[in-house]
């Protein structure tokens, strides 16, 4: 598979971990999907309207800090898996700390990046991929991760990441003018 395949796959998994319920919930009276509280433009790149959506606030923090802006607003396309504040919360605050240190910044990149995927993979694309590699499908991500994506038996599409964490797509397919994002609820980290 090329990495865009899998990319394309991963993205699908957290579309549709979401179900048509959940996701019309999640709509503006223009029909943009809402993330945070806030309107997401399909106008808009990633890094902006990620940058309105309350439940993003460290995501942001976090490319701003690895150098990221600027790739992420640029044409792509990009999938992003988007951990809430909720998912960063999971972690050491320690850990997050020293990881938004200046001297840090690769290896902060490094995990950001594992939630990238070079293509534009919505959530019908990752499903399919999903069922055509018989259940479970390995997504490349950017920075270099593999994640598996799967589909439970109660509809929801998930990630789990080189240390076997394992991220719910809460939200999916918020369309964006560089890509699509999946909002998650855990953080993906590389092999140790």
């Amino acid at each position: 598979m090329t990495m865009k395949t899998n990319l394309m796959t991963a993205a699908a998994v957290f579309a549709l971990s979401t179900g048509a319920a959940f996701a019309e919930s999640h709509m503006s009276e223009a029909g943009n999907a809402m993330v945070g509280g806030a309107e997401m433009m399909p106008d808009m790149t990633i890094v902006e309207n990620a940058s309105n959506a309350e439940n993003l606030t460290t995501l942001v923090a976090a490319v701003q800090a690895a150098g990221l802006v600027e790739t992420l607003s640029g044409e792509g396309p990009f999938t992003v898996f988007a951990p809430t504040n909720d998912a960063f919360a999971k972690l050491d605050p320690a850990q997050v700390e020293t990881l938004m240190m200046p001297e840090n910044q690769a290896a902060l990149a490094e995990i950001l990046t594992c939630h990238v995927v070079a293509a534009d993979a919505d959530a019908e694309a990752i499903m399919g991929m999903i069922a055509a590699d018989g259940g479970t499908h390995p997504v490349e991500t950017v920075g270099g991760c593999i994640l598996q994506a799967e589909v439970g038996s109660d509809g929801t599409v998930t990630l789990t990441d080189e240390r076997g964490q394992v991220a719910t797509v809460t939200q999916a397919d918020v369309y964006q003018s560089n890509g699509v994002v999946h909002v998650i609820d855990t953080v993906m980290l590389p092999a140790e």
